[in-house]
């Protein structure tokens, strides 16, 4: 590949992005708007908010596709694969880094200490997005019924495979609702040129590794990270909503459902994770790396599972943005498509309440765990004050007091 000068320009600038992106998917699309369209113009404003309106309608991480949608348009395959490793790769370190760090750093009694306010910030967090997330999602009724309905099944149930079960249903309900019929002739007519070869490999992967780590004895070494790389693969194809959604699928699948970590590791991990700048959805090297680590793996084993999480719960994501974005222009036509959205989003709020009230059991109620979650919700419903700078704040109070 010989890269032109625009090109290199534009690495350039991934590298500056990936190491000042803090704040999330919202502050990661204000940065691309700023770096991106109005400084460089690689792509128009326009092309932007059509790349995000795409992430939106598909699952996956909505900041990595777009990044890598921007790529795409700038430099074709080789570019937007250059560009994942670019934006993946330093925040992904740092979250095997704090795996392997964690044994030593949990052995510390001011480190605990720490934690005793790093994981109620984190919580709060979680309630803060949760809040946000609800209050521009749940604007008609049947919004509402869903995010109930998804809430009381979560809870109730504990089952990893309800969530496709009702991300399925919120988006068939909301679509059903909302559109229109006199759309099904442009919509059969767009997905008639659609190649079935490249959805069955989409499948396919999810199919294969499933069934091998069914095959496989789960006494085998090799058992557990094939089966890691199925659980992260298909929360890869389930979650709709970004990084906002992830923290409910895996404390629910993970932590409450299958064990792989506790509770204080999950937050400490997410935590240290909302510090840092990149994706959030990084955050899942931490849950893969912890998970082999209290399964007795040794050191490379450890940061074997947080690659395998990270590449397992990004995969099909960017599979979709990079098969899609070629005929994006006829997809976004599409009302039924964009309508099953409002349903997918309202289920997810579910999912982000439950969770909430999930991590929120473990820290505990008393009077300084609940004080913080409310002062952290408050800072970041009412003030400017970003969230690596709550977490920096918590983690001097826990170290000084």
């Amino acid at each position: 590949m010989i890269w032109t000068k625009r090109q290199l320009l534009f690495t350039y600038d991934v590298i500056w992005f990936t190491l000042t992106a803090f704040g999330g998917a919202q502050a990661h699309l204000g940065m691309m708007l700023k770096n991106f369209v109005k400084k460089r113009q690689y792509i128009s404003e326009t092309e932007l908010l059509e790349l995000n309106a795409l992430t939106q309608i598909l699952p996956g991480p909505s900041s990595t596709q777009t990044l890598i949608g921007i790529a795409f348009k700038v430099g074709g395959l080789p570019m937007a694969i250059i560009t994942f490793f670019i934006w993946i790769i330093p925040s992904t370190a740092l979250m095997c880094l704090a795996v392997l760090s964690y044994t030593f750093l949990g052995q510390k009694e001011k480190f605990e200490k720490v934690l005793e306010y790093i994981q109620p910030i984190a919580i709060g967090i979680v309630g803060f997005a949760a809040f946000s997330f609800a209050r521009s999602v749940l604007k008609s009724q049947t919004a509402i019924w869903l995010a109930i309905g998804s809430l009381i099944a979560t809870l109730i149930l504990r089952n990893a495979y309800a969530f496709p079960i009702l991300i399925l249903i919120g988006g068939i309900v909301s679509s059903t609702i909302e559109t229109a019929a006199e759309e099904n002739n442009l919509r059969f007519k767009l997905f008639s040129n659609i190649n079935p070869r490249k959805i069955s490999y989409f499948i396919g992967v999810l199919l294969f590794f499933a069934a091998l780590g069914a095959l496989i004895n789960r006494t085998s070494p090799f058992s557990l990270p094939i089966r890691l790389f199925e659980n992260f693969y298909r929360n890869g194809i389930m979650i709709f909503g970004g990084g906002q959604v992830l923290v409910p699928f895996m404390y629910t699948e993970f932590v409450e459902m299958k064990g792989y970590l506790d509770s204080n590791q999950f937050l400490t991990g997410y935590a240290f994770q909302q510090a840092l700048p990149g994706p959030t959805f990084s955050f899942t090297a931490f849950v893969g790396g912890m998970t082999l680590r209290n399964a007795d793996y040794n050191v490379y084993g450890q940061i074997m599972g947080g690659l395998i999480a990270v590449f397992g719960i990004n995969l099909p994501g960017i599979i979709l943005i990079l098969f899609i974005v070629p005929f994006w222009n006829d997809l976004k036509k599409i009302t039924r498509i964009k309508n099953s959205l409002s349903g997918i989003n309202a289920v997810s709020v579910g999912f982000m309440i439950a969770a909430f009230f999930l991590l929120l059991k473990p820290v505990g109620t008393d009077f300084l765990s609940i004080g913080i979650v409310i002062i952290t919700f408050l800072l970041l419903q009412f003030t400017k004050v970003k969230t690596p700078l709550i977490i920096l704040l918590g983690a001097i109070l826990g170290f000084f007091i």
